[in-house]
């Protein structure tokens, strides 16, 4: 199926059980509700999935949950991207591709170490490409173990080569981003920033949409700023300052603290996590989110959603 890459498209947190053991009845609930509230694609087996502390095994046993629960309402991407040896990654990658997943999303810090230069980049992104043939592949400039933003020529290969379509774009920097709009002119790569306070200077460059975190809270209001900054420029700009003053909630037991969100939605998990112990989300992060709902149900409002 060819979707269209653009809006808003969370980076999906994973539910775990008692046992911390992947909860795939939890885990459909979770893409039930991103769906319902309007999401447009879904970045599934991400940093915010916890990838990091899944098993490949459980990674594409995540991705394959989501694309079923998902049932081509809305394209799903993978990544679980990990692993350290290039034939380790390309083993992940192999697997992560047959789950039915649209692209596999590729992390920008394991295709070169960070004091290695574009030319090691683009000959390990290189034989990854040919090792898995007619399969369409995303980037994430991933922040973790350490943040490797792509340079313009890496940029420039990626989007000639035809087989990258998606980048998420983790610059935090509007003059980046505009530069970025210009190198990528004229090819099929897709643009989503992850960051909120440069997303509407983004969006008015060529940005396609949003990728990050806070899709995890409230979809549908940074839905409207999608679709309505162009129409209502002076209430995008107000609504954006608002929703970057927000995601501030990100410091506060993440992805915990999303869990505890949805759960008021009334998605069944546990706020079970392997990235923190339950006990990191304390009473000042809950009543971090308690508020943040306050803010939510009066925005909705505000704006008839």
């Amino acid at each position: 199926m060819n979707y269209e890459y653009k809006g808003v498209w969370p980076t999906m947190i994973a539910a775990f059980d008692n046992q911390n053991q992947l909860d795939m009845k939890a885990n459909r609930a979770i893409t039930e509700y991103l769906i319902n509230q309007g999401s447009n694609g879904l970045f599934a087996v991400c940093q915010s999935s916890e990838m990091f502390m899944l098993s490949t095994e459980e990674k594409v046993a995540l991705a394959e949950c989501v694309v079923d629960a998902a049932a081509g309402r809305v394209p799903v991407i993978g990544s679980g991207h990990t692993s350290e040896s290039l034939e380790e990654q390309i083993a992940e990658l192999t697997a992560m591709s047959k789950t039915g997943v649209d692209a596999v999303v590729l992390v920008s810090n394991r295709l070169a170490k960070k004091e290695e230069s574009s030319e090691v980049f683009i000959s390990n992104l290189k034989k990854i490409l040919n090792a898995i043939p007619d399969v369409k592949f995303g980037i994430y400039e991933c922040p973790y173990p350490y943040l490797r933003l792509l340079s313009d020529e890496e940029l420039k290969w990626c989007a000639e080569s035809g087989r990258i379509i998606f980048l998420k774009d983790v610059s935090c920097n509007l003059e980046t981003e505009k530069r970025r709009i210009k190198v990528v002119e004229g090819t099929d790569l897709k643009l989503f920033n992850a960051n909120t306070e440069t997303l509407l200077g983004s969006l008015r460059a060529g940005y396609h949409g949003y990728n990050g975190v806070m899709g995890n809270f409230h979809i549908e209001i940074y839905k409207w700023l999608f679709d309505n900054y162009e129409t209502s420029p002076d209430q995008a700009e107000a609504l954006q300052l608002q929703l970057t003053e927000q995601g501030n909630i990100e410091k506060y037991a993440y992805p915990i603290n999303a869990k505890y969100h949805m759960k008021q939605c009334n998605v069944d998990m546990t706020l079970n996590s392997r990235r923190l112990p339950v006990e990191a989300f304390d009473t000042d992060a809950k009543a971090k989110v308690e508020d943040l709902i306050n803010w939510e149900n009066k925005t909705r409002q505000l704006f008839n959603l």
